[in-house]
C-alpha cells in the first residue's frame, strides 16, 4: 500500500488522525525460541518460524489493532498493558533479558545509529521470537505510538527488507531490532520503552506517576534514520517514510524572507549523535526570535515529527515546553533550498535550543548498501536525532559517552566487509 503523504501541518493532524490500516511491518527471521513457560509453550504452538533462514527478513501485512489514544494518560496505559501482554508471551529467561532497572545507564550506550554488529542493542531480538511473540512486541509500538509515527517507523523498519533482499550489502545486521524496558510497564510508575536497530532508536520514557493523574511521556532522545529514502514495497507501491518531514521542513524553509535564508543557511550545522555527552552549543544561524508568529508555527510543525510521537495532548505539552523558550532557540541549515530528490546531494539542518536539540543530516555515502537505480546516498540515506537538554531519558540517568562506534558525528562508512571499525572511530556508519 501506499504510505499517506498529506502536506497538512503534521501538528494540526494530530486530532483529526483515524485508525487506519498500516503500512507492511517486519516478520524477522530466525527459528523460533524454546521457551519453558506456559504463555510462551503457547505462543510457539500457535505460530510458525518467520523464515527457516537464520537472519533473513520479510515484509508482512499488519492492521491497526489499536485506536490512537488521544491523552498522555490513556497513551501510557495502553502501552502498559500491551508491554505486560508481551512480557506474558515469554519465558522467565527471555522476560530476565527484556528487564532492565530503570535506571540502569546501559539505556544511554545500547542504542545508536552504527548497524547492530557493530553496537549491541539492550533487550530481545524480534528474529529469535516466535510470530506470537513478534506481534506483540509490535502492539507495544502501536500502542505508543500515532499512526502517523508507527507509519513512520515501520517504513523504516521496512527499508531495511528492501536492502535485504536489492542492496549489495552484506551487513548482517539488516533486519535486526531490539525490545528492551527500563523499569516495570506500569501506569502508575516510570518506565521506558526501548526499540531499534540499524536506522531507528527510539527511547520513550512514560511515567504515570503523577498525583494528578495526567503523566508524562518524553521521547528524547530518539534517532530516526532512513535508507533509501524512498522504495518499492512488495505490491509496489512507492514508500517514502521521510516525506512528512521533509514537507514540514521545505514548508518552514520556504516561509523565511531572503535575507532570514541568507541567515539560515550561513549558521554552523550541529550534531550531537547516539552516545555523545553533548553541550548542546546552539552555534550560529537563524534564531526563533528572528521569526514571525506563522514561521515559529511551521517550526513547531517540523519539531513535533520527533516530540509528537504520541497523543494529541503529549504533543501538545512538549510543543509547549519547546515553543516557550523558542526565541533563544537556533536554526541552522546546509544543502538543497529545494525539496526535489533528483538533484543534488540532500539537506542538513539543526535545531538548537534550551528544551529541544533536532538534526537532520544526509549521509554522503551508501555504506555499501548499493541498489540500481534507487538513491542510497544524499537524499536517500538520512540519519536524524532529537534530544531534549534538560530531559534526556526524562532524567533518570546521565548520558554515559559509549565506546567507539557510539559516539561522533553523523557521518562515516562502516567496514565494507561487516568487520569491526576502527578503534579511533568516532563517526557513526551508514
Amino acid at each position: 500500500m501506499t504510505i499517506s503523504t498529506s502536506t497538512s501541518p503534521r501538528r494540526r493532524r494530530l486530532a483529526g488522525i483515524a485508525s487506519m490500516a498500516l503500512v507492511s511491518v517486519l516478520a524477522l527471521g530466525g527459528c523460533a525460541t524454546s521457551t519453558d513457560s506456559t504463555a510462551a509453550d503457547s505462543a510457539s504452538s500457535t505460530s510458525t518460524s518467520a523464515s527457516a533462514s537464520s537472519g533473513s527478513v520479510s515484509p508482512v501485512s499488519t492492521a491497526s489493532t489499536t485506536q490512537d489514544a488521544t491523552t498522555t494518560a490513556d497513551t501510557i496505559s495502553d502501552t502498559a498493558a500491551a508491554a505486560q501482554a508481551f512480557l506474558d508471551t515469554l519465558s522467565e529467561e527471555q522476560q530476565d533479558a527484556v528487564l532492565y532497572a530503570y535506571d540502569d545507564e546501559t539505556k544511554t550506550t545500547s542504542w545508536s545509529n552504527f548497524p547492530v554488529t557493530f553496537v549491541q542493542r539492550a533487550g530481545l531480538d524480534l528474529a529469535d521470537l516466535t510470530d506470537e511473540q513478534q506481534a506483540a512486541a509490535l502492539e507495544v509500538l502501536e500502542s505508543l505510538l500515532s499512526d502517523e509515527a508507527y507509519e513512520t517507523v515501520t517504513g523504516i523498519m521496512n527499508g531495511d527488507v528492501y536492502l535485504h533482499e536489492n542492496s549489495s550489502s552484506t551487513e548482517a545486521s539488516l533486519g535486526q531490532y531490539y525490545i528492551a524496558f527500563f523499569g516495570d510497564p506500569s501506569d502508575t510508575s516510570a518506565f521506558e520503552v526501548q526499540f531499534g536497530g540499524h536506522h531507528l532508536g527510539i527511547n520513550a520514557t512514560l511515567d504515570g506517576s503523577a498525583d494528578d493523574g495526567t503523566g508524562a511521556i518524553t521521547f528524547a532522545p530518539t534517532h530516526l534514520g532512513v535508507q533509501p529514502a524512498v522504495y518499492t514495497d512488495e505490491d509496489g507501491d512507492e514508500v517514502q517514510p521521510f516525506d512528512g518531514i521533509y514537507t514540514d521542513a521545505f514548508a518552514f524553509f520556504d516561509s523565511l524572507t531572503d535575507e532570514q535564508q541568507a541567515t539560515l543557511t550561513s549558521g554552523d550545522v550541529s550534531m550531537c549523535a547516539p552516545g555523545d555527552t553533548c553541550d548542546f552549543a546552539t552555534g550560529e544561524g537563524l534564531t526563533g526570535a528572528d521569526l514571525t508568529d506563522e514561521q515559529k508555527d511551521l517550526l513547531l510543525d517540523l519539531i513535533a515529527n520527533w516530540a509528537g510521537m504520541a497523543d494529541e495532548q503529549t504533543t501538545t505539552t512538549e510543543l509547549a515546553e519547546i515553543e516557550a523558550t523558542l526565541d533563544d532557540t537556533v536554526i541552522a541549515w546546509s544543502g538543497e533550498t529545494t525539496y526535489d530528490m533528483s538533484t543534488g546531494d540532500g539537506i542538513d539542518f539543526s535545531i538548537s535550543g534550551p528544551d529541544v536539540y533536532v538534526a537532520f543530516q544526509a549521509q554522503q555515502g551508501s555504506a555499501g548498501a548499493d541498489v540500481e537505480g534507487v538513491s542510497t546516498s544524499g537524499w536517500g540515506h538520512v540519519h536524524t536525532i532529537y534530544r531534549d537538554p534538560t530531559d534526556d531519558y526524562a532524567g533518570s540517568v546521565t548520558q554515559q559517552a559509549a565506546s567507539g562506534t557510539g559516539g561522533g558525528d553523523m557521518g562515516g562508512t562502516p567496514p565494507s566487509d561487516g568487520g569491526t571499525p576502527p578503534a579511533d572511530a568516532s563517526s557513526s556508519a551508514g
